[in-house]
């Protein structure tokens, strides 16, 4: 998910003055470790959105500020730097992390302290849980929607029958399982899977013994580091079966670390960034869809003459709508009663009925505008950089598509989006 030109560290080393009086954000990424290469990405999207409040006035005029902790990369260390966020920073609302394993284990301190916690990343845990104390909300698509959207594309090529090839994390083992149990749904055939441990110097074996299957599809669901080594020993080994990969495996990084043109030509999904509204989709069996990405452009744009030509990654458009997501919620909030709201679980239900269908639409290119109809108690519905959001009763927003894509030689190729139509589990 990085590229080479993002590896400068953080900023927060060097921690710039904070305004007096400011309501503060938290923030953990990974500026060091080996997902250091998308930390300060994300956290120009969060900066970026702290600066757009602030020229919007901020909650009648008080500004808002992040303070950023690094994760390292590390779910120990991690997890220690979130503590402090937590009970020295004193933050009650915080952003991230991308880790799935940090944001599992802090989840009790987040309950005790009635704290807010926003998750923007696409392996961030469910949020699916009934509790009186803490809120907790998930940005980007589920594991169901990528599953889905995967099974889906196997079927529309007339694959019979699939199997996996899967990390054994949170994240790509539940990408694995929904991916199989919705091509079963659709009438497909699933043969054995194989799941491998991140970090080995080899897969061959596990290579093997997954496409000596002969599957139809085989799913590549990694992340890149250890993507990358199993596209390479794939490749050595004569490039038996053939793929789909996970959306983790959308990055620079992997590209840079195969041999040319291994990937050419397989599948993959990632969350779209088309809007609802800039989606088309016709009838039957199967649907297209035809999207318009103006939006998202847009924002890359704004995001670029910021940050001096770089561009956002696509998970920067969720932080950076996660940020501004809080912020609307606790305006409100004043706005209603005249205080922000210290509970994480009272935000986390202002944020979801604020964003109802019945609700006014308010954009990100606009927040000047939105920030003072919030000021004055006028509930609004947020159309951000990632998406149009709109939230189930746990605090997961709801998507309809997903994006398709393919690999040409060293680049990423968008396909037309895919409607995200299969039966949720129970």
């Amino acid at each position: 998910m990085g590229l080479a030109s993002l590896l400068s560290a953080s900023c927060a080393p060097t921690e710039p003055d904070h305004p007096e009086n400011a309501v503060v954000i938290g923030a953990l990424l990974p500026f060091s470790g080996s997902e250091s290469a998308i930390g300060r990405n994300l956290e120009q999207a969060m900066l970026l959105a702290i600066d757009d409040l602030n020229a919007a006035g901020g909650i009648d005029g008080r500004p808002f500020d992040l303070r950023s902790r690094d994760s390292h990369s590390s779910s120990e260390r991690g997890l220690a730097q979130l503590w402090e966020l937590l009970y020295t920073d004193r933050v009650a609302y915080f952003v991230g992390p991308e880790e799935n394993e940090i944001a599992r284990r802090i989840t009790p301190d987040v309950k005790w302290l009635d704290a807010f916690q926003m998750l923007p990343g696409y392996a961030a845990p469910t949020v699916a849980r009934s509790e009186a104390r803490g809120g907790w909300m998930r940005l980007a698509p589920s594991a169901f929607d990528v599953g889905c959207a995967l099974a889906l594309i196997a079927v529309r090529e007339g694959i019979s029958t699939v199997n996996s090839l899967a990390a054994t994390d949170d994240y790509n083992a539940s990408v694995s399982s929904e991916f199989t149990t919705s091509f079963a749904s659709l009438g497909g055939r699933i043969l054995p899977s194989v799941t491998f441990m991140s970090g080995r110097p080899s897969y061959t074996t596990k290579i093997e013994t997954a496409f000596g299957a002969r599957a139809g599809r085989t799913l590549l669901a990694a992340y890149p580091a250890t993507g990358s080594t199993i596209v390479t020993e794939w490749t050595v080994s004569g490039r038996p079966g053939t793929w789909l990969l996970g959306p983790a495996l959308r990055t620079e990084v992997l590209l840079s670390n195969i041999p040319a043109g291994s990937l050419d030509g397989y599948f993959g999904v990632s969350p779209s960034l088309s809007l609802r509204s800039e989606c088309r989709t016709t009838d039957g069996a199967e649907a297209s869809v035809d999207c318009e990405k103006g939006n998202a452009d847009a924002f890359i744009g704004h995001f670029s003459s910021r940050w001096g030509g770089e561009a956002p990654l696509p998970a920067a458009h969720f932080y950076y709508d996660g940020v501004v997501l809080i912020a609307m919620g606790l305006t409100y909030a004043h706005a209603k009663s005249g205080t922000i709201p210290s509970s994480g679980h009272e935000l986390q239900k202002i944020i979801r009925e604020l964003n109802s269908p019945d609700n006014e639409a308010a954009s990100w290119r606009d927040l000047g505008a939105a920030m003072a109809k919030l000021r004055a108690g006028v509930r609004l519905r947020y159309v951000g950089a990632a998406a149009e959001y709109g939230f189930d009763g746990y605090g997961a927003n709801r998507h309809s598509f997903m994006q398709r894509w393919t690999v040409n030689g060293d680049a990423f190729v968008d396909l037309a989006p895919i409607a995200v139509r299969c039966l949720a589990g129970p």
